[in-house]
């Protein structure tokens, strides 16, 4: 091998070099590259305010019929996720927002991607806000599932039409079926008196339409019986003291 032979072999293999070496280079400049911060998309939220304004709180009618909720109590229901610190306000959805999706979406039974579709947002955003909420809803728990009083009530107490009936009693206890999403191994189970699959919920109120005892899990062809005797037998379940009803 001549002498111009082996200096074009070392010219290339140093070439090779240099290129890999500025390839390396080129590579961890684009990984110490700074993140994309992104501002408000003015258009998009403007036109996603104005959705709520228009079409959910305009009036009282509109918003019971969208969010099974009058503006006033929707409203106290945000304020109170914003004073026990369990839902913040984000760069694009305000916590009013985001409960109203979530309401929206139990209140009817809608599918995420038409929530996603009337809100304007993805369905990951739409996903993601809905645990959110059911996680601060059961944060709530302790607020909204209240201890069965013992003493008689005051509108039964002293009431000759009430009073030898229901002077013992601290609540109603009945069982309703809601629908459920099972596999269709599971369908069976939990297909009963309805034409769809459903769970067989039981839930306890006292004299005041508060929920002091809620059970649900159990499969729509499960008979009330069985699910009544099940919550008396857990060992968290529900307790009726001696000589109540």
């Amino acid at each position: 091998m001549d002498r111009k032979t082996k200096m074009l072999i070392y010219a290339a293999a140093a070439q090779w070099f240099i290129n890999m070496i500025a390839l390396v280079v080129q590579s961890r400049k684009r990984k110490r590259r700074e993140a994309i911060t992104y501002a408000p998309i003015d258009e998009r939220d403007w036109m996603r305010r104005e959705y709520f304004d228009n079409k959910i709180w305009k009036n009282d009618t509109i918003c019971v019929n969208i969010l099974r909720l009058g503006r006033e109590p929707f409203f106290r229901f945000c304020q109170l996720f914003r004073d026990r610190n369990l839902l913040k306000d984000t760069i694009h959805l305000t916590v009013e927002q985001q409960v109203a999706m979530f309401l929206h979406t139990i209140g009817h039974n809608i599918r995420n991607r038409v929530i996603g579709t009337n809100f304007g947002r993805s369905g990951e955003v739409v996903s993601r806000y809905f645990k959110m909420i059911l996680h601060a809803i059961g944060e709530l728990r302790d607020d909204l599932i209240r201890k069965p009083s013992l003493e008689t009530q005051t509108k039964i107490e002293g009431n000759y039409r009430w009073d030898p009936y229901f002077k013992d009693c601290i609540g109603a206890i009945d069982g309703t079926h809601v629908q459920a999403s099972v596999t269709p191994d599971m369908e069976a189970a939990f297909c009963g008196r309805k034409t769809y699959a459903t769970q067989n919920v039981m839930a306890a109120v006292d004299f005041d339409l508060r929920f002091t005892y809620v059970l649900a899990g159990w499969e729509g062809t499960a008979h009330d019986a069985l699910v009544l005797r099940d919550a008396l037998e857990r060992e968290n379940g529900l307790r009726v003291p001696q000589g109540n009803r």
